[in-house]
């Protein structure tokens, strides 16, 4: 089976452990003896050119390539193809470690940043990654003269023409994040001795009323045809089907799908435990379709890996799913239903609704939804418009 060793060249010792590897991660029997003809190829190839292993990274792998076209060979796998080999030959201390690439300083002082905003302020992963990623593009933009990055020379008019730039091509409600954003970064700066003066007072706040408009809705019937049309056939619709079950039942933010352990449910006692916002845990219970939708996909739609995140990915490399899937979830099951496209979050929106229109308060739809501000859930009063009518005030002076 498999390519046998006298043809993989200087890489023969590595054909069992990668064989094993690959299957580990969940490939199939014909994609592992492809990417084992691949090792193959490389292997002759660095015997060609009198290396060794420890020679293989990037560079060489460009240049095998390379060699590979000129040759004639057209099918080969892309750059990220070969990532899977250089890992495991680097995991197993074979091979050398990626070069690191000298920072910048613009990369060094976002490198403190980030580990400000984790022991400081206690952010999460993803939010980190939004800070920065403003932090990095408004640096690059307003923090460079003359070809060198002085950030000590910013001032309250970069800030403004930043943010304007911003509000020309976002919504209100990011334009407000952005503000948050470049004010954590000013405070940053004054605190690590970067800029001499607190700059994030300079930052204008955004125009915008949290009660101005209705927030979009979703009938409860499109939320019924997104489920009933959800095929149950192959194991990543058992799979998809159990995630939208549990953000149209339980309003589960997408992060929070993620995040999921098969610890975090209780069957005994019909309860599962969601991290939200904030490092705070929740205990929801857990309604029987959910659960039955659960079910199906641990009974034989999960993939068998050594991993306690509830929900994982159905093709290899097998690994926890990411917070942006469950948006791609939602996206395909109005494509099948016939709807128009919503995120997840709009599914939250139609929860909160439907509760209301049966009659539970305020307090209990931010429980369900774990809101931290009962504010928050006061914008949902808004959407019950025929008790809105009912103790609506005439207009003065309109016929009655």
């Amino acid at each position: 089976m498999g390519t046998p060793r006298r043809k993989a060249g200087a890489l023969a010792g590595q054909v069992e452990g990668y064989r094993e590897w690959l299957a580990q991660l969940g490939y199939t029997p014909s994609t592992v003896r492809n990417m084992l003809k691949d090792l193959g190829l490389v292997g002759q190839w660095l015997r060609r050119e009198e290396l060794e292993v420890a020679d293989l990274c990037e560079d060489r792998l460009t240049a095998f390539l390379a060699a590979q076209r000129r040759s004639g060979r057209q099918r080969l796998a892309g750059a990220r193809g070969w990532l899977p080999l250089l890992t495991l030959l680097r995991e197993a201390g074979v091979a050398p470690e990626a070069a690191q690439v000298a920072a910048t300083p613009l990369d060094a002082l976002l490198g403190r940043y980030r580990r400000w905003m984790l022991q400081e302020r206690g952010l999460s992963p993803p939010t980190m990654l939004r800070y920065e990623n403003t932090a990095r593009r408004f640096l690059n933009e307003y923090a460079m003269t003359g070809g060198q990055f002085a950030p000590q020379r910013l001032t309250g008019a970069e800030l403004n023409a930043f943010l304007l730039g911003e509000c020309g091509r976002v919504s209100s409600g990011s334009a407000k994040g952005r503000v948050a954003e470049l004010r954590s970064l000013m405070r940053f700066l004054h605190l690590s001795g970067v800029t001499a003066r607190m700059l994030g007072a300079a930052v204008p706040p955004v125009g915008g009323w949290r009660l101005a408009s209705l927030p979009p809705m979703m009938p409860a019937s499109d939320v019924q045809l997104l489920l009933d049309r959800c095929p149950h056939d192959s194991a990543v619709e058992v799979r998809d089907y159990a995630i939208l079950m549990l953000v149209a039942r339980l309003g589960l933010r997408s992060i929070e799908v993620a995040r999921l352990l098969l610890d975090d449910i209780d069957w005994r006692g019909g309860e599962i435990a969601v991290r939200s916002k904030g490092r705070r845990e929740d205990r929801l219970p857990l309604p029987v379709e959910v659960g039955e939708a659960i079910v199906a996909y641990l009974s034989g739609a999960r993939p068998r890996l050594d991993d306690r995140h509830l929900f994982l990915t159905c093709r290899a490399p097998r690994a926890p799913i990411r917070a942006d899937l469950v948006s791609d979830v939602v996206k395909r099951a109005c494509l099948r239903a016939g709807l128009a496209r919503v995120g997840p979050h709009r599914l939250r929106h139609a929860l909160a609704e439907q509760m209301l229109r049966h009659g539970a308060g305020l307090t209990a739809i931010g429980q369900v939804l774990r809101h931290q501000d009962l504010a928050t859930t006061a914008l949902y009063a808004k959407v019950d418009l025929a008790a809105l009518r009912q103790v609506a005030q005439p207009w003065p002076g309109a016929a009655a």
